[in-house]
């Protein structure tokens, strides 16, 4: 379509921008490149300064582009509709990058008028300002070394452990803590700190531009914009070019389950239910507040996947994590009977939701082999992480929040009461290969009155911290990947609060350091051993030793890689109470030395130290169905790793 002859602007001379190709894709909900069309873009002709804009707005009157060029004057640049795609374009010469600007939309239904930010703008001013800004995307990227190489470091069989951040109450300025620091002062110390840590990723909760701070970026109202609280459009692309150059991972948190119904956003847009379902029953969300997008209208997916598009492309981000999905997948999610309607088959499931998330992993996975797509689903809804060929959802990973919420409430119980609570640290291995789970300890379990991570724990200062190390060391040992939200690293004692900053004091404490350093040894071992994470999806490489040994809180298993020959397998032990174990018999597949690999009992760690002093010999009696056995010292609260020498 590239040599046809576009239409014109009536007003201005100016081509349309939009060829046949890209009305067809836009309209039949397929068009993942919105971001080159919509929008304002800054013309590429010296000679001819201005900006071209467009946006749908299919039941409007009237639509012209108002701004601090015209004195936000709705007559000055009119928008002229693209036939019948819904669509109005036009050319204002005098508009300039750094212009704030808005859409004043007069609709066709109930004289309703509005002004609205634009949808696909690149920026928007610093809340609670609403305008959008005429802004391009234009930098010099450093980071080829990384990109070429994506595919080998982000493989389902390498290590990823990831470090969720929320980047306004990572770390404040420490002169004047009020103010949010930017995205290109916190790059290099997030970029150090996390190498330090050995974390392979960051996930960044929402950055997308969003009006309300304490919504944490999950209420976003820019789905092209990351939010300008930080800095502009080109500082965030050097924070990520700075953590791809020390070998980190991006993942940025995606909200494609609702919007808010701020008015100058998405909802009600042109006069009518546009993105959003027009029945309340289908488009607002109970739980937040806010409107759900129209899944089964085709230029509301075009508009979605595009911006998902938009980051992995413009961008370089390495991962979408999906919020959420369980409240798009379900009609009836946190709905009473007579609050939802049923689909065309009288069931719950969102058919049109379904088959965007399908279209969605499809899509990027095409364009973006390299990347991961990560879903929040809470529920067994089966094969989120499976091929859509084969008739699953096609994300790449899931979150696993059964292991997330069954192992918290297992550690907060007290260790006395354990023993009639076994199944519920032992349950996951029911289903830990049904999905490519990841294992995440994250945000949403340190917020709303639950507590830090280490205050959930039970006991004195000493045993919640030894309990704390006893979770961590179980999120590491587990087949699965990792994600720890900040904060958790430190055990930090109080609740996460997103107007502060960590307690980074805490560390002044030997025993939070040691937290701190358990952190590091755990991700430097899943890094190291293959057997930790090259089968994490495999169930070939989940072998139980100990399941049932409810009496002693205590469990055993081993894991194991592809190619035992080449990498050992690693045992991992835990004695989930506080009375030491001593000459507990562990049944084990070969003979020989083992090396004790981790403690997390150690001095080291702010543990008391308990443990095999090193090494232990196998011996020939038979345990546990293998023909060798080690008898072991198990620590108070603790949990080791072993592996077989030479």
């Amino acid at each position: 379509m590239t040599n046809e002859a576009r239409p014109q602007d009536p007003t201005s001379g100016h081509s349309s921008i939009f060829t046949p190709d890209d009305l067809h894709l836009f309209n039949e909900g397929t068009h993942t490149r919105l971001y080159g069309k919509l929008g304002a873009h800054l013309s590429q002709d010296s000679d001819q300064p201005g900006v071209r804009f467009a946006v749908w707005a299919p039941n409007a009157q009237s639509v012209s582009v108002v701004g601090d060029f015209n004195e936000w004057d709705g007559e000055v640049d009119p928008l002229h509709p693209r036939g019948h795609s819904g669509i109005w374009e036009g050319f204002a010469a005098s508009a300039r990058k750094g212009n704030r600007y808005k859409y004043f939309i007069r609709s066709r239904v109930g004289g309703y008028q509005v002004m609205k930010a634009d949808p696909m703008g690149f920026r928007h001013e610093e809340p609670p300002s609403t305008a959008s800004m005429i802004w391009d995307l234009d930098y010099e990227w450093q980071d080829e070394s990384w990109m070429a190489n994506r595919g080998t470091r982000q493989g389902l069989e390498q290590p990823i452990s990831v470090y969720e951040v929320h980047l306004g109450s990572w770390r404040r300025d420490p002169d004047d803590p009020s103010r949010l620091r930017g995205y290109q002062e916190l790059a290099p110390e997030l970029a150090r700190y996390v190498t330090e840590l050995g974390f392979t990723h960051v996930q960044l909760l929402p950055i997308m531009e969003h009006p309300f701070y304490g919504s944490w970026g999950y209420q976003t109202t820019g789905y092209f914009a990351p939010s300008s609280r930080y800095g502009s459009p080109q500082d965030f692309m050097a924070m990520v070019d700075q953590l791809h150059q020390a070998g980190i991972g991006v993942i940025l948190d995606w909200v494609p389950s609702h919007f808010p119904s701020d008015e100058h956003g998405l909802g009600f847009f042109d006069g009518t239910h546009l993105y959003e379902h027009a029945d309340p029953r289908q488009g607002f969300h109970p739980d937040w507040e806010s409107l759900i997008f129209n899944y089964g209208r085709e230029e509301v997916r075009s508009f979605l996947l595009s911006s998902a598009h938009f980051w992995l492309d413009r961008y370089h981000v390495d991962g979408l994590r999906v919020d959420a999905v369980a409240s798009m997948l379900y009609l009836d999610y946190s709905r009473k009977d007579g609050e939802w309607i049923p689909n065309e088959y009288g069931g719950r499931e969102n058919l049109d939701a379904i088959r965007f998330l399908q279209q969605f992993n499809r899509d990027v996975y095409r364009a973006y082999p390299h990347t991961h797509t990560i879903a929040e689903e809470s529920t067994a809804w089966p094969m989120v992480s499976r091929p859509t060929d084969l008739g699953g959802l096609g994300f790449g990973m899931k979150w696993d929040m059964g292991w997330m919420h069954d192992t918290l409430k297992y550690l907060a119980r007290q260790p006395i009461h354990r023993r009639h609570h076994h199944d519920e640290i032992t349950f996951r291995a029911i289903y830990a290969f049904n999905e490519n789970f990841m294992l995440p300890l994250s945000h949403d379990e340190v917020v709303h009155g639950k507590g830090s991570l280490l205050n959930r724990m039970p006991g004195d200062a000493w045993q919640k911290r030894a309990n704390l190390r006893l979770l961590l060391a179980n999120q590491f040992f587990q087949p699965g990947k990792k994600l720890l939200f900040m904060g958790g690293e430190l055990g930090q004692p109080s609740e996460w609060n997103h107007e502060g900053e960590l307690d980074w004091g805490v560390l002044d404490d030997p025993a939070h350091g040691g937290i701190q350093r358990l952190v590091t040894d755990l991700n430097a071992l899943y890094r190291r051993e293959p057997s930790l994470h090259a089968t994490d999806f495999d169930p070939q490489g989940f072998h139980w030793i100990m399941a049932d040994d409810r009496d002693r809180s205590a469990l055993a298993f081993l894991r194991t890689s592809p190619r035992e020959t080449d990498h050992p397998p690693v045992l991992a032990i835990f004695n989930f109470t506080p009375v030491p174990r001593e000459n507990v018999r562990i049944g084990i597949p070969m003979g020989g030395s083992w090396t004790e690999l981790l403690n997390t009992d150690s001095q080291a760690y702010g543990g008391s130290d308990v443990g095999n002093l090193g090494t232990v010999d196998a011996l020939p009696v038979p345990s546990h169905g293998h023909y060798h056995s080690l008898v072991l010292t198990l620590p108070p609260l603790g949990a080791l790793a072993l592996m077989p020498e030479g």
